[in-house]
């Protein structure tokens, strides 16, 4: 066994053993009010990864702020190895305005690795950067389907990094999607440091989606122990079917502006050009039908049904390319 060191988050020192809530500050609200970032630490005695898991950088998408507060009620072990780092919430100011983005209209998943002297966005990035994720060797970024949009629970990560492949497989999500890494992007920040993230995505904004929070519980769990942080019996069991392993993914879209009605189910698979939905005139004047593209599985439906031209209404992941 060897011994743990001691942790520096926020200028307060975490001994090993040691279970403590770091509040990191933030910019003053307008009114002056004053914004905290908690971030729980569960600092193991023995060495091992430091895994952080983050909610809520998109301020609302609050399933991950669920799955966090169930692995904070967790019975974490005695010998935990390596440390645990939870983050309910990065976002705070979009948690307040139920919003996605910050006060200056700015994307916080765009915005790393951040700049200490930047813009409030590029500020908070450069905080969770430097306080949080630079410090950990693994993490775990918790995620939902934007506003009237549903996500198949599903992985997102860059299955040619060994390392965070590993982990990806560990998960147990429905479905993994191989993907590359986006410009500005936690996940992309963090891989020019060599630390494998996985993406968390299940369920929609604004809402809670209990089979979403407990595959998001029972994946961070996995994962666990799949780094030697936590024993087989202090996990979730394998779940009892193999993820599918999706290389691509495509939306399709609205050709028509009126009323969408699917005719498939979140997670159904569909063959090539079998019909998944039509868009209808209000007025019953005219109607597009849709049709898979492709042979995949639906990942990603729209919940509203008042749509555009032009609107994301069903995404569809495939393994392969028609040729």
């Amino acid at each position: 066994m060897t011994s743990n060191s001691p942790l520096n988050i926020g200028r307060k020192l975490i001994e090993p053993g040691e279970r403590r809530t770091v509040n990191l500050p933030l910019a003053r609200l307008y009114t002056s009010a004053q914004l905290k970032m908690p971030v729980h630490i569960i600092h193991g005695r023995e060495t091992g990864p430091r895994l952080f898991v983050c909610a809520a950088i998109h301020g609302d998408e609050l399933n991950g702020i669920s799955i966090v507060h169930r692995l904070l009620n967790h019975a974490w072990p005695d010998n935990l190895r390596g440390t645990l780092l939870l983050i309910p919430v990065v976002n705070v100011y979009g948690l307040i305005t139920h919003s996605r983005y910050l006060p200056d209209r700015r994307d916080l998943n765009r915005e790393f690795p951040g700049r200490r002297r930047g813009s409030l966005t590029g500020r908070l990035a450069a905080l969770f950067m430097r306080e949080v994720a630079a410090k950990c060797t693994h993490g775990i970024d918790l995620h939902t389907g934007s506003n009237h949009r549903t996500n198949l629970p599903q992985i997102r990560a860059n299955l040619n990094h060994p390392p965070t492949a590993v982990m990806a497989h560990s998960f147990g999500a429905p479905l993994i999607l191989d993907a590359a890494n986006r410009d500005g992007s936690l996940r992309a920040a963090l891989a020019q440091r060599n630390i494998p993230v996985l993406v968390y995505e299940g369920g929609e904004a604004l809402r809670f989606d209990e089979e979403a929070i407990q595959v998001g519980v029972n994946g961070v769990l996995r994962v666990m122990q799949g780094l030697g942080m936590i024993s087989a019996s202090a996990a979730a069991p394998p779940p009892s079917e193999k993820p599918m392993v999706a290389q691509f993914s495509q939306w399709v879209r609205a050709g028509i502006s009126g009323l969408f009605y699917p005719s498939v189910a979140i997670g159904d698979t569909v063959a090539v050009e079998q019909p998944i939905g039509q868009v209808n005139d209000p007025l019953g004047n005219r109607a597009a039908s849709l049709a898979a593209p492709f042979a995949g599985r639906i990942i990603g439906l729209r919940n509203l049904p008042l749509t555009y031209q032009g609107d994301a209404l069903l995404h569809i992941a495939g393994t392969k390319r028609e040729q």
